[in-house]
């Protein structure tokens, strides 16, 4: 594995956690199996942690993809 690859997975896997870290928006699971929790799409302000969460979970993706491209352009 090359240090490239290496880096990928390492954001992968900050991708995964701060998904893990991230509050649900609706009901959960049983929402969503049932009907539940529709305001999936109404506009929420998120504040705090919550916003800053957010925030890294966006940029890590941004770099991810770009990782991705790169890899496959090397490969």
């Amino acid at each position: 594995m090359k240090a490239l690859d290496i880096i990928f997975l390492i954001v992968g896997l900050i991708i995964i956690v701060l998904s893990l870290l991230q509050g649900g928006k609706s009901e959960g699971a049983s929402g969503a199996i049932t009907g539940g929790g529709m305001n999936v799409f109404v506009k929420t302000k998120e504040r705090g942690s919550e916003k800053i969460i957010t925030i890294l979970t966006f940029i890590f993706v941004i770099i991810f993809m770009f990782l991705a491209v790169l890899c496959s352009v090397l490969a």
